[in-house]
């Protein structure tokens, strides 16, 4: 029952499903009877043209099924902010779908990275269904300051995440995983114009793994998530928040349905939209084309 609650307190809370609760509120009851009594993998609808391959647990595509956008804000933020044939990095991918969205609806490049290979099974899937092999590279590595290797847990779904030193001992669901710095791979893929970072506190070290990349003026906005995972490793996530601000990324919220981009003091508990070159960034979301999601145009 609480878990059932906080399903819709989030639906209820979310800034367009809650606009459309009765419709979202079909939709996820709709998802659960038939994962029910037909319990296996399906295509749904995603945003413009595009699927997600889905089924019961896998959390990284069924939030969008009843939200329409999951993360509203940061997906309306990249279909707003991506052109046709800009370069996008999707760190820590998952299923794929801000991958989907920015080369399935926007028709950019993406180079997205997803180290625990049951999870890059959904990964992959979501890049064919869509016929995006020309435009989606897909790396089954994690990224890191130095080319190593690390242990990651495997049966977390959106929470897989690198093992810390204390849950060595105890975690069984692991998987040897090949780490390397961002820098390495931009030296063969280029410089994307957005980044996204989401590796459930690890994200300390992946900033260390592409200073180059973060001084180039071809990065104009990074979607990071700094929600106090990092304490895991003994990081501080503040240290993020000003090694970007120093390199003149500064935290915005965006709301999708007005394209209003405001500056804030400090990032969010959960995604913060960092950007550089505020002027450039306007006016790409306010010239963007409109898109169509749940009924709702913005």
């Amino acid at each position: 029952m609480n878990r059932l609650k906080k399903i819709f307190n989030f639906i209820y809370n979310h800034p367009l499903a809650g606009k459309h609760k009765i419709r979202a509120s079909f939709l996820f009851f709709s998802w659960q009877l038939s994962q029910l009594f037909y319990p296996h993998e399906v295509l749904v609808p995603f945003v413009g043209t595009t699927k997600l391959v889905a089924k019961k647990g896998l959390t990284g595509a069924t939030g969008n099924i009843y939200t329409g956008l999951e993360e509203f804000s940061d997906m309306g933020f990249l279909l707003h902010f991506l052109r046709k044939d800009d370069l996008f990095a999707d760190i820590g991918a998952n299923i794929g779908s801000y991958s989907v969205l920015a080369s399935g609806c926007v028709g950019a490049r993406t180079i997205c990275f997803e180290p625990v290979p049951s999870t890059f099974y959904w990964l992959t899937k979501n890049i064919n269904v869509n016929s995006l092999h020309q435009s989606v590279v897909a790396r089954n590595i994690g990224l890191g300051s130095v080319k190593t290797e690390l242990y990651f847990t495997s049966s977390h779904g959106t929470v897989n995440h690198v093992l810390s030193q204390n849950e060595i001992e105890y975690q069984n669901d692991t998987v040897k995983v090949q780490v390397f710095p961002f820098d390495e791979i931009a030296l063969q893929e280029g410089i994307p114009q957005l980044i996204k970072i989401d590796v459930e506190g690890f994200e300390t070290e992946v900033i260390r793994g592409m200073k180059n990349t973060l001084q180039s003026n071809e990065l104009k906005a990074i979607i990071i998530e700094l929600n106090g995972s990092g304490g895991r490793y003994g990081y501080d996530e503040s240290l993020i928040h000003q090694e970007l601000s120093d390199l003149n990324f500064f935290p915005h919220e965006y709301n999708p349905f007005t394209r209003n981009l405001e500056r804030i003091e400090s990032y969010s508990s959960t995604n913060t939209i960092y950007i550089k070159d505020y002027d450039f960034v306007k006016d790409r979301i306010v010239s963007a084309e409109k898109v169509l999601v749940f009924s709702e145009k913005f």
